[in-house]
């Protein structure tokens, strides 16, 4: 189980060794903390939790919580999947991208670009009505939503709304390099979320 906190940098490409291009986005993961060891006699499951960053200060629950760590900023969790051995490790256990390799397959977690109120054709892909006459001002509408008989509106139908901003996953993507001097991760494809946004790291 290999897991860690990074932020999206940027985006680029790079060449294979038989010439291939291959996009890739380059995610900054400076050196996390495990913040609290989540038992099963405790807390009703197994977890990591983990620190990121650092703060000028924190509330006094938080320096509870975190004691002689310092002042952390973002605080996550990752859960050991079923069937995977959980790693031991500690409170205090230092974690930087040193565990992951070249060729190594992760999940990404992260939160998508918001985009605001989009209609269907955006949100959705619907193809809208033909260009023909008649139709005037119906090319992006959604058409019919339904029989009368109901007289409701089924849940999940879709139809505008606020698009985006929302936690998104995107699975196995193949670990290219891993720069251990800048602390960088270069993934092949691309991530959820805006630049420096904050994403979770973790073996596919």
């Amino acid at each position: 189980m290999k897991f860690i906190i990074g932020y999206k940098s940027y985006m680029t490409q790079t060449h294979r060794p038989d010439g291939r291009v291959v996009p890739v986005t380059v995610i900054k993961a400076e050196p996390c903390v495990v913040t609290q060891v989540k038992k099963v006699d405790k807390d009703g499951y197994i977890a990591f939790q983990v620190g990121s960053g650092a703060k000028k200060s924190v509330n006094k629950p938080m320096a509870g919580h975190l004691k002689a760590l310092g002042a952390i900023r973002r605080l996550r969790e990752f859960r050991p999947r079923a069937g995977d051995k959980a790693p031991d490790y500690k409170v205090g256990d230092k974690l930087d991208i040193s565990q992951f390799a070249a060729g190594d397959k992760v999940n990404v977690t992260g939160h998508s670009k918001g985009r605001g109120f989009q209609g269907v054709v955006k949100r959705h892909g619907f193809h809208g009505s033909p260009k023909t006459h008649g139709h005037k001002d119906q090319l992006r509408m959604p058409g019919s939503i339904g029989a009368t008989a109901p007289q409701r509106v089924f849940k999940g139908m879709r139809m505008a709304g606020h698009m985006g901003n929302a936690r998104s996953t995107v699975k196995h993507l193949e670990v290219v390099d891993v720069n251990l001097e800048k602390g960088e991760l270069a993934l092949k494809g691309a991530v959820p979320g805006a630049r420096w946004a904050l994403l979770l790291i973790h073996q596919s």
